[in-house]
């Protein structure tokens, strides 16, 4: 890996160039976090059920006691032994971070349309223990945005990214979405992303984009990532 070498006086000068596009970079990102906070809010009125392994689950049963909740859609279909690679990559980190935003007032739970049963197979094979749950008979994932009919796939219909991209093939696709509940127990949605928006919640990428390699993605995005029993 060849690259330029320069004094340490002449490295220091192009370090604080740089290093005052990462601090207007900073505060544009509070601000833009600040705004993301106002944003409004949706009531969700249907009564979601999901299943856990214990039995039947309610949205509200998932905040856990606490007043916002987090859910990432793992793209995890039903009759399909496909383990989506960067889910995976991305749920990789949960457990690690939930101990610390789980006292913050945030509880989280993965969402998949698979059955219990094949969810259950995969945390334990990847061990890992953040709540699961299957919403294999619910409308949840469809009225979120990462679940397709065939239909809607065939006509196009199928948006996916707030529009920006029309799914054809796969049923199923992967985002966050965080719902708060009020003081009544009242539910409202409150955020969703997709796509690229998560890779907020892959923390060895911020790792990674402080090296000159980078991502290291020669072959194409997320290239090398590799289920973490499979390196």
């Amino acid at each position: 890996m060849q690259h330029q070498i320069v004094s340490r006086d002449e490295w220091l000068i192009a370090r604080k160039a740089l290093f005052d596009k990462e601090r207007a970079m900073t505060h544009a990102l509070d601000e833009l976090r600040a705004e993301r906070r106002q944003l409004p809010w949706v009531r969700i009125d249907k009564p979601y059920v999901f299943q856990g392994p214990d039995g039947a689950l309610t949205l509200g049963d998932l905040f856990a006691g606490r007043s916002q909740l987090a859910i990432y859609h793992f793209m995890l279909t039903p009759g399909s032994d496909h383990l989506c690679e960067g889910c995976s990559y991305t749920m990789d980190h949960a457990d690690a971070a939930r101990q610390h935003f789980e006292h913050a007032d945030l509880s989280f739970a993965a969402i998949s349309r698979a059955p219990i049963a094949q969810i259950q197979a995969v945390k334990a094979r990847m061990g890992w223990t953040f709540p699961w749950v299957s919403a294999d008979e619910s409308a949840f994932n469809y009225d979120f945005g990462v679940s397709f009919t065939k239909e809607d796939r065939e006509t196009g219909r199928a948006l996916y990214n707030f529009g920006l991209t029309t799914i054809q093939r796969a049923s199923d696709m992967f985002g966050l979405s965080v719902f708060v509940k009020d003081e009544r127990g009242d539910i409202f949605h409150s955020y969703s992303t997709y796509h690229r928006g998560t890779e907020l919640l892959m923390g060895a990428f911020n790792w990674l984009d402080l090296t000159p390699k980078g991502r290291n993605e020669t072959d194409g995005t997320m290239s090398w990532i590799k289920l973490h029993d499979e390196y």
